[in-house]
């Protein structure tokens, strides 16, 4: 079993960036492909980006490519996303996931997630 524990998020104007933080517990961290969803108020969790394993592999929803990179650090059991040139439609609850597949933009194929981390961006 997997625990995740997200930080980082807060308020910020728009052009800012912030990068939030996963941590894992557990010793297998490394056998899961990791993932960042978002959702905001009234709306659908949304796929964000997705890291492979070893982190060799990576894959951002379109609209954030360019801007947001997600990273993972095995050692430090710590999975990352960096977001650049925020938008106020980047507000949402960040919530990052682990799952058993090689990795993935559906939130059903995930199956642990942490409990989310509010990032609001100002006009």
């Amino acid at each position: 079993q997997v625990q995740l524990v997200e930080s980082g998020g807060g308020l910020v104007q728009a052009g800012d960036s912030l990068r939030l933080s996963c941590a894992a517990s557990g010793r297998t961290f490394s056998s899961y492909a990791m993932g960042w969803f978002r959702q905001a108020p009234g709306k659908g969790r949304d796929f964000v980006a997705t890291i492979t394993r070893s982190g060799s592999n990576t894959d951002t929803a379109d609209s954030v490519k360019g801007r947001f990179t997600v990273s993972r650090d095995n050692a430090k059991n710590t999975v990352y996303l960096q977001m650049n040139s925020l938008k106020p439609e980047d507000t949402a609850v960040y919530y990052c996931a682990a799952t058993s597949k090689l990795m993935g933009s559906i939130a059903g194929e995930y199956t642990y997630w942490g409990q989310g981390t509010q990032v609001t961006v100002s006009s």
